[in-house]
């Protein structure tokens, strides 16, 4: 059951806010260490597929894509910037992830293409992530989703159902 907050008000629910978030934001933070740990984040445009499959597409030789082939795990933040301070909601993922080939690349390229399409980027396919190009597709697959909660602490929501 649902809180009511302090203005007496119902508060939402978790997994429809999260999902909101993801479907109403184009990019996302990519936070990706070295093989010593040093940290880096990349703002990337991205697709989904079902909540659980983020896409970008990416130059292998960016500092985030060499991070993540030395170092899968990643962090994700989405996340509106536009809103006023204090009015903000993020969605936070805990994430392996690796560049696409072979069989898993045209069903991935599809989901992205889809996107891309739909916010009037045009179409992809995968001759635009393979070589010769300089650009492959990405895909990190979450292990954990995470808001914060009215008290600003750490919440799991499950999206992957």
């Amino acid at each position: 059951m649902r809180q009511t907050n302090a203005a007496g008000k119902r508060d939402p629910d978790p997994v429809l806010l999260a999902r909101g978030v993801i479907d109403a934001n184009a990019y996302m933070t990519l936070a990706t260490a070295d093989g010593d740990g040093r940290p880096w984040a990349s703002p990337v445009w991205f697709a989904h597929d079902g909540y659980t499959k983020f896409y970008w597409v990416s130059r292998p030789d960016a500092r985030h894509s060499r991070t993540l082939a030395v170092r899968p795990q990643v962090a994700i933040v989405v996340f509106d910037s536009s809103v006023a301070v204090g009015e903000a909601q993020a969605i936070y993922v805990e994430a392996e992830a690796e560049q696409l080939r072979g069989t898993e690349l045209q069903q991935a390229i599809d989901v992205y293409s889809q996107r891309s399409h739909a916010h009037g980027a045009g179409q992809w396919t995968t001759s635009d992530v393979s070589a010769p190009t300089s650009h492959r597709l990405y895909r990190a697959t979450a292990s954990a989703h995470f808001l914060l909660d009215a008290d600003d602490r750490r919440m799991r929501v499950r999206l992957d159902r």
